[in-house]
Formats: structure tokens, sequence, C-alpha cells
């Protein structure tokens, strides 16, 4: 039962069915700490097991995806690095995920740079952030001469207090 309570799942689990292994054959009192062992350890088990999962999914969704990919795929947006190609841009408003594809096959967009806030920043509001990166994304002469625009995405007020200090410049090209 203590280990239960310590959330020790499969030591738990363990030791509860040999207690009440034991105290069964024996016929000796502890029964309902055995149990209690066991039924402590099976949720501490599931619950470390949530854990397990959640922590794996969320390491997944934020690893930076490599510059130029090597098959379509969906990408949670603070995924994208300088480089990466989008196949369609999304409408306007907040922006979870995009289908990243290699820059070789058509696509609409590409993140041309990141624009970094300082990690102590104080939030600027959402018309401050979005001005903030607009100004630091610049087209070069070549993207201008084929009629290339800018589209920049900012961290909104969420994505700020929950650690997101970067906004990203795309290149759309006609």
């Amino acid at each position: 039962m203590v280990t239960g309570l310590l959330a020790l799942g499969p030591v738990a689990l363990a030791l509860g069915l040999v207690g009440l292994y034991r105290t069964t054959k024996r016929g000796t009192r502890g029964r309902g700490f055995a149990i209690t062992g066991i039924v402590l350890g099976i949720l501490a088990t599931i619950g470390w097991t949530i854990l397990v999962v959640v922590l794996v999914v969320t390491l997944v969704q934020t690893r930076p995806l490599p510059s130029d990919v090597s098959e379509p795929r969906n990408a949670h947006v603070s995924q994208l690095v300088v480089g990466n190609c989008l196949a369609t841009l999304p409408a306007d408003g907040t922006v979870d995920s995009v289908r990243v594809v290699p820059c070789a096959q058509d696509h609409e967009a590409r993140v041309s740079s990141e624009y970094d806030f300082d990690e102590d920043a104080v939030w600027p509001g959402q018309d401050g952030a979005d001005a903030r990166v607009a100004r630091a994304c610049v087209l070069t002469e070549e993207e201008q001469s084929v009629g290339a625009t800018i589209v920049t995405w900012a961290p909104t007020k969420d994505g700020w207090d929950s650690g997101d200090r970067t906004g990203l410049c795309l290149v759309r090209t006609p």
C-alpha cells in the first residue's frame, strides 16, 4: 500500500498481489491493505502511462523540422524553421498546424526568416507583436522582381503566455 501511495505503480501492483496471495493462503490479516495496494498500483500505472504519452506527443509536436522536408507532412507552427515550404497558407487568424512540403514541390509560401523577441520581453499587444515581426521581414530584390509578397505570423497572447517568442516571415510567391 505504501508503494501505491508513492505512485510506484508496478511495484505496488506486484507487492499487492503477493500480499493478497499470502494473506489468503495463510488466512492472516492485511487483505484490505493488499487490495488497496493493487488498486493504487493500477491507478499509478495508468497515471504514469498517460503522463509518458503526453510528454512524448508534446516532444514530437515541438521538435523543429529540417529546413527542407523529404516528404509532405503536417506540422505544428512551432516546428517551422527557415527554409520550410508550405503547401498552402491558412486563412487569417490563429494558425496551429500547416502542411509542409518539400520545396521542390509546388508550394504557396516559404519561411524566409524568424524574428525572436527577448525571452524576458513584456507582451507588446497583438498589434505591437505584428508590427515588430513585419518590420523584420524584408523581401530580396529577386523576390520583389517576381512579385512575391510577405506574410507575417506573430505570437498570439495565448502563445506568448506559453513561452512563444518567435515570429515568422513567409514569402508568398505568385
